[in-house]
């Protein structure tokens, strides 16, 4: 037990996928330790952006933080020699080591149930450590997230190369910023029913941004691009030349997402660059809006352009300057 953390009382997040879900369920956690006055892990070993699967991914690509309001903070490397106390909620966790190695999905998604409800029902556990392992997203509010993003800072040498692009391409400009979610190969899951038509998805996301042209700016606009696919970028640069987007490895053709621990390190270098400057535009279009690498420019852009989940085709603008949520 290190000296000055709440007495033996745990909240552990482990996720291994992309920042963006990364992120949300940190925050979904953070809330649930910060209501029963607990000490909250993130144990990020396994991450999809690094190739050493014991090694913590968060002090790679973020500052140590030692506290978020109140709620002490385990993030370091550390996390190998630790030794979190029983019993475990949920309660796989509490079977021996061995028996923990292999969590099928069908596993994964009932402990992401149960720990939802935990969350929904404002109760504590009698579990001296709560475990989540699991896909949280939608299970906090947005202050608990906006929490996370002013407290959560990428390491110094990340954010240099974001300051750096925006005083040199952003700064003078009114930036609309585009995410496109394509997937490259890979199963997008809840994603799938955006990409149904791919010919009519890329329409529907030059659209956008042709809407998104037509809104008023304080200065001249510019387009930036963010996507996972290479024919995406080709595709949308050829009707828009004057895109332009941060040089960053790609994936070959369908050969599966950028969150991968072949791109090495510097995968997540780029992600993290792109996902905080999107964060710092004056407009954001999410295709498609279920992807949490958007989630932070969603909290924090004054308008949003997004496709509505009902109807894929409907163009949905979120303008916090006047409150206004119209179809375009």
């Amino acid at each position: 037990m290190v000296s000055g953390l709440k007495s033996g009382r745990f909240v552990v997040s482990r996720r291994r996928t992309g920042f963006g879900d990364c992120l949300w369920s940190l925050a979904a956690a953070w809330r649930f330790a910060q209501r029963t006055d607990r000490t909250l892990a993130i144990d990020w070993r396994g991450s999809c952006y690094l190739d050493q699967p014991f090694t913590n991914a968060f002090p790679v690509f973020f500052e140590p933080v030692h506290d978020i309001a109140g709620v002490p903070i385990i993030c370091d490397d550390q996390i190998n020699h630790r030794s979190f106390p029983g019993p475990f909620f949920p309660g796989w966790w509490n079977k021996p080591s061995i028996d923990c190695v292999y969590r099928p999905d069908q596993q994964i998604f009932r402990e992401r149930d149960e720990l939802d409800q935990l969350f929904q029902n404002e109760e504590d556990s009698d579990a001296n450590t709560v475990v989540c392992d699991a896909c949280l997203m939608w299970r906090c509010d947005q202050e608990a997230e906006r929490e996370i993003f002013r407290n959560i800072k990428p390491r110094s040498e990340i954010l240099a190369r974001i300051e750096a692009i925006y005083r040199k391409q952003f700064e003078p400009y009114s930036i609309i910023g585009v995410h496109v979610r394509h997937g490259n190969g890979e199963d997008i899951m809840g994603h799938a029913p955006y990409w149904a038509d791919p010919e009519r998805a890329l329409r529907q996301v030059c659209r956008a941004i042709e809407r998104a042209r037509g809104l008023p700016y304080a200065k001249p606009a510019r387009v930036f691009l963010c996507t996972d696919s290479a024919l995406v970028l080709e595709k949308v640069s050829a009707l828009f030349p004057d895109v332009f987007t941060i040089p960053k490895r790609f994936q070959a053709l369908q050969a599966g997402p950028l969150h991968s621990a072949a791109l090495g390190a510097e995968g997540g270098f780029s992600a993290l660059i792109e996902m905080y400057l999107l964060a710092r535009c004056d407009t954001v279009i999410r295709f498609p809006p279920t992807s949490a690498f958007t989630r932070y420019a969603r909290l924090f852009v004054p308008r949003v352009i997004e496709f509505d989940l009902n109807d894929p085709g409907r163009l949905i603008l979120t303008d916090e300057t006047s409150q206004e949520l119209v179809g375009l």
